[in-house]
């Protein structure tokens, strides 16, 4: 399971953030800013494939940081 703090996406623009906190939205993680969508992919790959086979009921952190969800 992939649990991801901060990440943007088009629903942020569109109406996921209030008015006058979009600038601010993931600076609040230790690396400073929200992550990209992208940034999520190799998670979902390495999971998938045969490398984590003896990971089961894992949960991974994709949140710049900041500590568990």
């Amino acid at each position: 399971m992939i649990a991801p703090g901060p990440i943007w996406t088009p629903l942020q623009v569109a109406g996921g953030q209030l008015p006058g906190q979009m600038g601010e939205f993931g600076q609040d993680t230790p690396l400073g800013r929200a992550g990209q969508p992208a940034e999520l992919a190799p998670l979902y790959v390495m999971l998938a494939s045969d490398e984590t086979s003896f990971s089961t009921g894992t949960a991974v952190g994709a949140h710049g940081g900041k500590g568990s969800p």
